[in-house]
Parts: structure tokens; C-alpha cells; sequence
């Protein structure tokens, strides 16, 4: 079920509303829109009784919800969700397009200075790494833990960028909540249903990427367990499902974007480097993502990838960020988006990581 506030409905009467929905034993969830503020109802095993609620003073209407998706849905909000932060240009859902980059894995702090300083001179908003590695094999890199976490910390410290990084279970969620600006579960947590709610708990934003079998209403609907416990901050993430073709690690589904845009106000990103698993295919995959319509990308990026103790085979070589974020800035205003210009660089020169051979390897760009 869905309350429709009238347009000039008070805050006083949207409160007595949310109030009224929680007297009866729900849970309200107010939804402000450019137009309108629509209050969302979960916790109902049936039909609301609609009297106690239509009469109330401020409401225009009452909608029944037929998708098992309410919050995430454009029932709820007709709007896209634009998820912004404090002290920057980046946004996800915006005009900007979100570029996330950084190595698969924090391995140590000399690599992540390294790729960090490349990833922003070429532009990119966020940083991603993993200090918490999920991996197939019990025996491969798992990751540095804490100490992975602070050392992204630094980053942010050093250069501005919002830090991404993946929690893999509940006990790892509160130290991820606590360093980084996102909170990533992977796709192999995508119905870890208590990792879910744990998320949405949390009151940073959470990006969600796709089950590697997971249809459409399967990945709204991991969304929409974030959502039901208040944390309506979730960006999507398509990263590739596992199909029949074996020429390419995963099959990079571009065609779920439009679809969730159809269905979802949820911003929505695309991972190329895990959705082909291969270096020379991130780009192309980056140019298609960006021209039917994501909110923007998240990529792999090492200085050494040969050496790399994870998914050295799909990060690109930091000149070849340089030129996707080229190739990107032009693809942008064709489908009426942009890259936000690149943030200031750090001043001060005790900040400057001390990588003088990096510094000549990417030269700033405009």
C-alpha cells in the first residue's frame, strides 16, 4: 500500500501520517519527491483498511502496491534517486556519471598510494579496493582485513575521493561501516538476506551488485530488503551472470539496465571488469554501459595487474583508465550526461604520496 500526500501537505501531517501507520502495527517509510511525498507501507500481510488513513488530513490517495518490490519501486517514487555527498560533486543518479576505480584487492599501502594517485589525476570520484576478499578458493588472498580499511581511509585523506569497499558478513559490516563513504555486498551476497537488512540498517549507502544467476525481480527484491529497514540509499550494480559462453568470464547484461530503469527509481552502475574478467574488453564494455544509460561504472585498476594477488587478468594498466575516462567524457553528452570535472589536487606537499615514478607515468589531465 502507498500514501499519496496532497502537494501542499504539511510536515506536521506527513509525521501524523508515518504515526497513524505505525499505531497499527506497519511500517512507514516517507518518501520525499520533487511533487509529492509518498509514504510506503511494509509490514502488512494483507489489504490496509483504507479508511483509517484516506480521511486523514493532507492525504490525496491511497494505491495498492501490486509488485512484491514497494520501496524500490516507482510506485513509491517517480523520481530517480540521486544519492549525493558531503563535500563533492559525485553523485550516483545525477546528471554526473559515478566512476569508482581502484585495485581488486588492498594489498599493501604502497600499492594502493600508487594506483590511488593514477585513478584520481584521470578522474575518478570514488575508490574501490577489498579488504575483505570473498574468494572461491579458501587458499587465495582473503584480504587485509582492518587494515585494508585504514589504509583506504588515507586515500580519502590524501586525494578526496568516497572509498567503496565490500562488507562479506555481519562481523566485517561494522568496521566497513565505520571507514568507508559506500557499503558494498557482492554478488555472492545478494540474498544473504541478514546481511541485507544488517545493510539496511546502516546509514551509509549501500551498492548492491546483481546475483551472478539473479533475474530482474530477484535483484529488486535484495533491494528492497535494504530498503525495508530504512536505509533508502542502494545503488545497483549489473556485474555479469554466469551463461553458456565461455570466451568471457561472465556475460555483461547491459539490457537490465533500461529494465531497471523502468521499473525503479534505484541509480544503477556497471562493473566491466568482473562482467568480462578480461582486460582487453573492460573498455568497449565501459563505452556500451555509459551509452544505454548507467549511472556509471566501476572498474579495476592496477599498476602492476601481472603481480596483482587478485583479478590481475581484468584491471586495466593505469594509462588505460586514461583513456576510457577519455573515451567516457565523450560518449557522456550524447546520452545527456557528463563526468564531473576532477576534484582539486592535495596542496600540501607532506600529502603527496611519494610515488615521483607514478607522477610521470599519468600526466594530469584538464
Amino acid at each position: 500500500m502507498l500514501v499519496v500526500m496532497k502537494a501542499q501537505a504539511t510536515e506536521e501531517q506527513i509525521s501524523a501520517v508515518c504515526q497513524k501507520i505505525e499505531e497499527l502495527g506497519y511500517r512507514a517509510h516517507s518518501m520525499p519527491g520533487a511533487q509529492r511525498t509518498a509514504i510506503g507501507i511494509t509490514g502488512n500481510r494483507g489489504e490496509v483498511e483504507p479508511g483509517t488513513l484516506d480521511e486523514m488530513p493532507g492525504v490525496q490517495e491511497l494505491i495498492r502496491v501490486s509488485k512484491p518490490y514497494k520501496l524500490v519501486s516507482r510506485d513509491v517514487k517517480q523520481e530517480n534517486t540521486v544519492i549525493t555527498f558531503a563535500g563533492t560533486d559525485a553523485t550516483f543518479g545525477g546528471p554526473g556519471l559515478a566512476v569508482i576505480a581502484g585495485p581488486c584487492a588492498i594489498e599493501n599501502r604502497e600499492q594502493t598510494m600508487a594506483v590511488a594517485e593514477q585513478v584520481f589525476r584521470a578522474g575518478a570520484q570514488f575508490f574501490r579496493g577489498g579488504a575483505y576478499k570473498p574468494r572461491t578458493s579458501p587458499y587465495s588472498f582473503q584480504g587485509l582485513g582492518e587494515q585494508g580499511l585504514q589504509i583506504m581511509a588515507e586515500v580519502r585523506d590524501k586525494f578526496g575521493m568516497k572509498i567503496v569497499t565490500e562488507a562479506i558478513d555481519n562481523e566485517s559490516m561494522d568496521l566497513v561501516e565505520k571507514y568507508a563513504d559506500v557499503i558494498q555486498i557482492g554478488a555472492r551476497n545478494m540474498q544473504n538476506f541478514s546481511l541485507l537488512k544488517r545493510a539496511g540498517r546502516a546509514r551509509k549507502p549501500v551498492l548492491l551488485k546483481r546475483g551472478m544467476s539473479a533475474t530482474l525481480e530477484e535483484f529488486l527484491m535484495a533491494a528492497e530488503y535494504v530498503m525495508s529497514e530504512g536505509n533508502y540509499k542502494v545503488i545497483l550494480c549489473e556485474r555479469g551472470v554466469r551463461t553458456f559462453a565461455d570466451h568471457t568470464r561472465n556475460t555483461l547484461d547491459l539490457s537490465i539496465v533500461p529494465a531497471v530503469q523502468r521499473l525503479s527509481h534505484l541509480p544503477i552502475v556497471v562493473d566491466p571488469s568482473h562482467g568480462t574478467g578480461k582486460r582487453n574488453k573492460v573498455t568497449p564494455l565501459s563505452r556500451a554501459a555509459i551509452a544505454v544509460g548507467a549511472d556509471g561504472l566501476i572498474v579495476e585498476v592496477h599498476h602492476e595487474p601481472d603481480r596483482a594477488m587478485s583479478d590481475g587478468i581484468q584491471s586495466l594498466y593505469p594509462e588505460q583508465f586514461v583513456e576510457l575516462m577519455k573515451q567516457v567524457r565523450q560518449i557522456a553528452p550524447v546520452v545527456g550526461r557528463m563526468v564531473p570535472a576532477i576534484g582539486n589536487y592535495p596542496r600540501s606537499s607532506d600529502a603527496m604520496p611519494a610515488h615521483s615514478d607514478v607522477r610521470s607515468a599519468v600526466s594530469p589531465l584538464a
